[in-house]
This record gives structure tokens, sequence and C-alpha cells, in this order.
């Protein structure tokens, strides 16, 4: 199925591996190239010289494209920008932050930049800035989120509306149907992570994976919005913020009970209990644990025989 997306990378299907902090090593961005997808490198949860050894590990794993992933708000960020040109890497993900600090650099290093968005106004931004590609992410996506908490049916055809560069869709995308959707709405592509991170690949915890595929629906909720909105399955962790909550908590409480490391000891360790859980709405259709293999072909079957369905609609 050629389309910008996959010219743009050198890809078989237009689908991205979303870079997921704790959830995408090396192992999970080799399968989904070698599957004919995008494979990503979360570099968010990792030290610039963890980040080096992944990417060598990931290049000999697969001789497919693959990116990173780079949270641009993270420490060590210049460390982490080098190591991925020194080693090659041709595609990088931005996001949490401005596009335009460093697009222009990884551009004259012959890198193709994509941005993640969550507004119209953001994805505007980016455009200006020269990014080759956007990810447009509803509020329904696990982890990290916008303010303005627009779903992805109204976002994407809203920024499809405004930008001409390749539009890659993200936020509660876990089947063929959903990819289906969002390209009739305006996609070029999709970026699929909560899917992934229950893959046998992903490198979560077997325990975070559990608690993924036995969510149900409103099992995830958007909180702590003051600080950065993220979406967590609710766990002790989670009543603790709302009990933090019903007494007027000033933003340094709400930092206090964050503490660090919440996320790699949730996701990571496999602490279902004080650590943060961050995964998407769409958990509640994840039902089991799959090869990623397997799960990029369940993604395309699903694809193919949604697209007969269409031609069986009547009004």
């Amino acid at each position: 199925m050629p389309n910008r997306i996959t010219e743009l990378f050198n890809i078989k299907y237009p689908i991205v591996q979303a870079g997921m902090i704790w959830n995408s090593g090396w192992r999970l961005a080799s399968a989904s190239s070698n599957s004919g997808i995008l494979g990503l490198i979360g570099a968010g949860s990792m030290y610039p010289e963890v980040l080096r050894e992944h990417i060598q590990k990931c290049k000999k794993a697969t001789d497919k494209p693959f990116g990173v992933n780079v949270p641009m708000l993270y420490p060590d960020i210049e460390k982490i920008m080098d190591i991925i040109v020194e080693e090659g890497v041709k595609i990088v993900f931005t996001s949490a932050g401005n596009p335009k600090t460093w697009t222009p650099w990884l551009q004259e290093k012959d890198i193709t930049v994509v941005h993640v968005v969550s507004s119209v106004k953001f994805a505007l931004k980016a455009q200006e800035a020269g990014v080759d590609a956007i990810v447009a992410e509803g509020f329904e996506a696990g982890g990290h989120n916008g303010r303005d908490e627009t779903t992805t049916l109204t976002l994407i055809p809203m920024v499809k509306e405004k930008i001409k560069i390749p539009l890659i869709a993200a936020g509660g995308i876990a089947t063929g149907h959903a990819m289906l959707a969002c390209m009739v709405l305006g996609a070029d592509g999709v970026q699929i992570g909560s899917r992934f991170v229950a893959s046998e690949e992903s490198s979560a915890h077997h325990a975070f994976k559990k608690v993924v595929v036995d969510a149900k629906e409103g099992d995830t909720q958007l909180t702590l919005k003051e600080l950065a909105p993220v979406r967590l399955i609710k766990n002790k962790f989670y009543n603790d913020i709302q009990d933090l909550y019903k007494k007027s908590p000033t933003v340094e409480d709400l930092k206090q009970l964050l503490g660090r490391a919440r996320a790699k000891k949730g996701m990571f360790e496999g602490d279902l209990d004080e650590g943060e859980l961050e995964i998407g709405q769409i958990s509640g259709l994840i039902h089991d644990i799959k090869p990623v293999a397997v799960i990029v072909k369940d993604l395309l079957n699903e694809f193919e025989q949604a697209k007969l369905n269409l031609h069986e609609l009547r009004f």
C-alpha cells in the first residue's frame, strides 16, 4: 500500500510503532521494522549511552529502516542527538518541545524529522518549522497528552484541513478498522502504541502487560493536568492522586507525590500499586499478548476486511 508515509520512511505499510518510554527498546523496534512497518526506539527512558546500545543492537537485528523518538524536555538532549547522528539513524520523531529547536539541525544531517502534536495550533507550528511529517495524537492515547482533550476523531480532519505535509494519526488505534477510519478522515498513516505494549517483544514488565490486557472500558483516566497531562490505569498511585486533589493541592504538592521514576517503577519494574501505569483507552480492546509479526498481520488483515465491508454499506 504505497503512499506518502511508506515513501517517506521507505517501509512497506503506513504504520508506525510508537516510541514509548520503558516499552520501546531495540527488540520491539527491530521486530516492528522487520514486519514492514516503522519501528521506533523510545529514547525518553534512556541515558545517552543506553540509547547508543539500543541503536547498535537494533541495527544488528534489522536491515530495515527504524527511528528514534526523542521527547525534547528530557535532560542530555544534546548528547542524545549527537549519538543519533553518530550511529547513522535517519528518522527522528520529536515531541514535548519546540520543533524549531532541532529540526533544521537534524535535516542538515539528512535525517527525516517528524513531530508529535495534539492540536491544530501546534501542527501549524510544526509545519512552519519545516518538519517532514506530523503525528496528530488524540487524547485517547496513553502517556502524556494534550491539554485540550481533543479526540482523534475530531483532531485528524481538523489538522488535515490546515496542513500540506504528510499526516500520521495516533490515539485510540489498535485495529485495522481504526486504521482505515483514520485514513478515511485524512491521515496518510497511523502510529500505534498501546497494542505494541502488549507484545512479546515490548520491554514492559510482564505484570504491566497483563494489566493492559485485563483492562476494561473506563479503567484509564487523564490526570495531573497541572504538571503534564498523563493517561494512567487506575491503581493505588492513581487513587492517591485523586485523594490529594480533594485537598486542593498546590503544584508542589503534586510534584512531591509524583516523585521520581514512577513510570519506570510501574511499566518497567512491574510495581502495579506504586508505579505510574501509562496506557491508552484502547486497552479495553486489547485481550492478548502476541508477537509483533502477528499483531501487524492481524492489523493488515482487519484493514483489508474493513475496506471490503465498506462496499456492503447501504442507506
